[in-house]
């Protein structure tokens, strides 16, 4: 067959007879051919780009998804959702999907990324983006945080404004750079007001209910509990009303609680959450906007983009009775 022939075949012209259509059709198939691929440089609508995280199942994690999805829909570009669990096994799978599907780049938003899986990355020449991670990324890797160690100033220095002198403090997982820099902004503020820093008041949970639970219930039942908590979440905010309530103490008068995130359910607990708001719905709009300059080959002027975060007062502090 002559390359013109073929050439219809694979556009879909219609002036091919159905038995020459057929027959070519049928070589395809027998060969494995594939359509050469468009150049990853410059997005055309209908490409993809793929996000790639640890959990879905919180609202931290579709605020994140929500701002991906804004600027890729106004880009005209297909969301691919990959969520590891921290398995081994779906982190290999979604970086061989990634390859095999032709994905412009990606907006990785997990708890470890490997040095393996970045070189892999950057072998591949795809782009990618790292979304609050768990070490401060290479200066090479593009990357979107928030301003979290100040984040951890404004909870503590709020909390001593009201008079407190024992604030505990609660982390997300130690080794999570976020968690230790809101937990570094927390002993900053005490030390600015010439407040000790004592190690039983602070402890680290994972980011979830379960550990602000069991991370309140060990600062309660000292023997000089903390008249005030900065938990690092609103979810880990949320266990420490759940201990507060176990033990007979009430928020604000006995306990006061400040969270981080500000998550949708904070200003409707009972009391409404005070907390250190964390842009993560721009967090992935600024990632997608960082992947797509990296598609089309811009150069970026500064590859790390922290985004302020925002004291929010609301009924959980109050001043020390």
């Amino acid at each position: 067959m002559s390359v013109p022939t073929v050439s219809k075949v694979l556009n879909g012209h219609s002036d091919i007879s159905p038995q020459t259509r057929r027959r070519i059709e049928t070589l395809l198939t027998r060969y494995g051919y594939q359509r050469p691929r468009a150049p990853r440089r410059k997005t055309q609508r209908g490409d993809l780009i793929d996000l790639v995280i640890n959990e879905l199942d919180s609202a931290w994690g579709l605020e994140i998804l929500t701002g991906v999805e804004q600027v890729a829909e106004a880009a005209g570009l297909g969301l691919v959702v990959s969520a590891v669990h921290n398995r081994a096994s779906l982190t290999r799978r979604w970086l061989e999907g990634l390859i095999s599907r032709g994905s412009q780049g990606a907006i990785l938003v997990l708890s470890d990324l490997s040095d393996d899986q970045r070189a892999e990355l950057q072998r591949r020449t795809l782009p990618f983006v790292v979304v609050d991670g768990v070490s401060q990324p290479p200066p090479d890797v593009p990357s979107v945080g928030a301003t979290n160690f100040s984040g951890g100033y404004a909870a503590a220095e709020h909390l001593i404004k009201l008079g407190h002198r024992r604030i505990g403090a609660i982390g997300g997982p130690e080794q999570l750079l976020c968690s230790r820099a809101r937990i570094a902004g927390y002993r900053a503020a005490l030390e600015s007001a010439g407040l000790p820093t004592d190690r039983d008041l602070v402890r680290y949970g994972n980011f979830q209910h379960s550990g602000g639970l069991r991370a309140a219930q060990q600062l309660l039942a000292l023997a000089d509990p903390p008249t005030a908590i900065f938990a690092g979440s609103d979810q880990q905010a949320t266990g420490v009303y759940e201990a507060a309530r176990l033990v007979g103490r009430q928020i604000p008068h006995d306990l006061s609680v400040v969270g981080f995130d500000d998550l949708h359910y904070a200003q409707w607990t009972a009391p409404p959450l005070t907390t250190i708001r964390q842009p993560l719905h721009e967090m992935g709009a600024s990632a997608a906007r960082l992947l797509l300059r990296l598609v089309n080959g811009e150069h970026l002027e500064a590859p790390r983009i922290e985004l302020h975060t925002e004291l929010i007062l609301r009924n959980s502090t109050a001043a020390l009775r």
